[in-house]
């Protein structure tokens, strides 16, 4: 049996400006996009679900990476 693991992503406040907001959706989107085209709506639900590769997603996307958007 596998250790737990725990990661510590704390709340911080503020909002990204809208330009890079547009660039996230976009781009949020093609990822999407080709994940489930590639692997199918399944897999693209696991890893959403999966919390280190979200906040690794949000990440690409110009999140911080102890951002609330994406801890949240």
């Amino acid at each position: 049996m596998g250790r737990a693991q725990f990661i510590n992503l704390p709340l911080h406040g503020g909002h990204p400006p809208a330009y890079l907001v547009r660039r996230m959706i976009r781009l949020s989107h093609a990822m999407s996009k080709v994940i489930v085209d590639e692997y199918g709506p399944q897999e693209f639900l696991r890893r959403l679900s999966d919390p280190v590769w979200f906040q690794a997603f949000g990440c690409v996307l110009g999140f911080d990476w102890h951002s609330s958007g994406v801890t949240t």
